[in-house]
């Protein structure tokens, strides 16, 4: 059993890992406890956290579970009252497109991005070419969480070989998917995670014109490689 003890945004949050005899191959029981916050908050702490180590490799991760713990708390538990109001817009869905810097475990890479778009009811496409794009439709608190992620997951391999997490992800655009659909003759919501390779700009204009998101596409152009 390992015991975390951690302040954050003022709250005094004790966490518990409880370790498997096959850890880090079967993840660890969390318990969440706190002086400040309620029973509830508590749980739905621990639930956040337990999907975070579902979600991760099988590999040591209690040192991540406690750096998601700010980011949990930071999200779920400040400004109570403009969460409320927030709730609506981050159900509601929105599609995105990111931009990753690399990929080297190419394998290990498109493993993880296929697992977290199937677990967080995600659908898009993984363009591999010059740039490297990933088109994502969902509830935007989905997407939110994928991107945080891509940030506190080791994904990849630096150049000399080490596991790295994609901190120059970057956002190049993110709107409700409404604000997409009906505005292009033929539009339609993205079905599934595809990966696809593309060598020219054509190519990857192709790509967008297939899920009839040529609108999109013309939004981020000025953002990618030639």
């Amino acid at each position: 059993m390992v015991q975390i003890n951690r302040t954050v945004e003022g709250v005094d949050v004790r966490l518990l890992f409880h370790l498997h005899l096959r850890y880090p191959s079967f993840p660890p029981a969390i318990s969440v406890s706190s002086t400040v916050l309620s029973r509830t908050q508590c749980h739905n702490i621990r639930q956040k956290l337990l999907d975070q180590a579902a979600a991760l490799p099988s590999e040591p991760m209690v040192h991540q579970l406690v750096e998601c713990l700010q980011c949990v708390v930071t999200e779920n538990f400040t400004g109570g009252e403009e969460k409320e109001g927030r709730e609506r817009e981050e159900e509601e869905e929105w599609t995105a497109v990111l931009s990753l810097d690399h990929i080297r475990s190419r394998n290990r890479y498109i493993s993880l991005l296929e697992r977290w778009t199937q677990q967080l009811q995600l659908s898009g496409r993984l363009l591999l070419g010059l740039s490297i794009l990933v088109i994502l439709q969902g509830a935007r608190s989905n997407i939110k969480e994928f991107c945080r992620l891509l940030r506190t997951v080791k994904v990849d391999v630096d150049s000399s070989g080490k596991k790295c997490k994609e901190r120059m992800m970057k956002v190049l655009t993110e709107s409700p998917t409404s604000s997409f659909i009906g505005h292009e003759c033929g539009s339609q919501k993205i079905r599934g995670f595809v990966v696809k390779s593309y060598k020219s700009l054509p190519e990857l204009t192709a790509a967008f014109q297939e899920i009839n998101m040529t609108g999109l596409y013309q939004q981020i152009r000025p953002s990618l490689s030639d």
